[in-house]
């Protein structure tokens, strides 16, 4: 039997589905504060992406705190003190040969998309995206 890779750049459809997976248990998880620790149970933490490596071993989940009710530094502490509960939880819900190892990083996406907007209201982009369109 011949093994199929991706030859695309981009994350294959199964690594999709299991982020797609691992992220809504997770979410579920923190939103029932179903973890032993008062601390990560007080915090509401949103988890925006995870994307997980070619063989499916390692999930990197991208967190923040909802409104900003906590340092973001101390949200991935707290989770990754309660890692291996979290990695548990998991892996009762999927159906996996090997439960995925949980890395988790700050979410910048909505930092990115402020950033996006900022260049997009500067005059001078504005002034040659007005440029473009009158070429049209």
């Amino acid at each position: 039997m011949s093994k199929r890779f991706n030859t695309g750049s981009g994350p294959s459809q199964r690594q999709l589905r299991v982020g797609e997976l691992i992220r809504r248990t997770l979410s579920d998880v923190l939103n029932r504060a179903e973890i032993h620790d008062p601390e990560l149970n007080a915090m509401s933490i949103t988890v925006g992406e995870v994307s997980c490596s070619p063989d499916l071993k390692v999930a990197t989940v991208y967190v923040m705190p909802l409104m900003g009710s906590v340092p973001v530094e101390n949200a991935i502490a707290a989770l990754a003190r309660n890692k291996a509960e979290l990695r548990h939880r998991v892996a009762s819900e999927l159906t996996l040969k090997y439960a995925p190892d949980l890395r988790f990083r700050p979410d910048e996406t909505f930092d990115r998309l402020d950033e996006t907007r900022r260049l997009f209201a500067d005059p001078s982009v504005q002034r040659d995206l007005d440029a473009a369109d009158g070429e049209e």
